[in-house]
């Protein structure tokens, strides 16, 4: 996850919509991470408005995801970032928890291969007793 821009050349307020497309989610999806606390729109009018830090977490927030992060190892993150602004604390932290998830997913990777071994043996012997008429 890398650092958000906080050098704003100017003010960048978006809708809703506008956002939601930009970054490839849904309206829905917006409003499940404000409802969980990782972005804070402002209320115009009652209308969401995103300015570019929001944009900046969301785009954090979407990257965490890919990489398989939970909402709240996310929140994690970002509450870093918002309390050291040096991003020392942010780093070191991210790289504990990076470490942690390249030891999971090799381990994942280590049973998907067996269960993928599995599963061709399976399919070699099925296909071999349908050759033979048997079954």
């Amino acid at each position: 996850m890398n650092q958000m821009d906080d050098h704003d050349p100017g003010p960048m307020h978006k809708g809703i919509q506008e956002v939601a497309e930009m970054l490839g989610v849904t309206q829905r999806a917006l409003r499940f991470y404000e409802d969980n606390g990782l972005i804070s729109p402002q209320r115009v009018s009652g209308t969401r408005i995103y300015s570019r830090r929001d944009m900046g977490r969301m785009q954090l927030i979407l990257r965490g995801k890919r990489l398989g992060f939970s909402i709240r190892e996310i929140r994690e993150f970002l509450d870093l970032y918002d309390r050291d602004p040096t991003q020392h604390d942010q780093i070191s932290h991210l790289l504990t928890r990076v470490r942690e998830k390249i030891v999971d997913l090799k381990a994942q990777q280590v049973a998907l291969e067996k269960t993928i071994g599995e599963l061709i043996q399976i399919e070699a012997e099925a296909a071999e007793q349908l050759s033979k008429g048997g079954a």
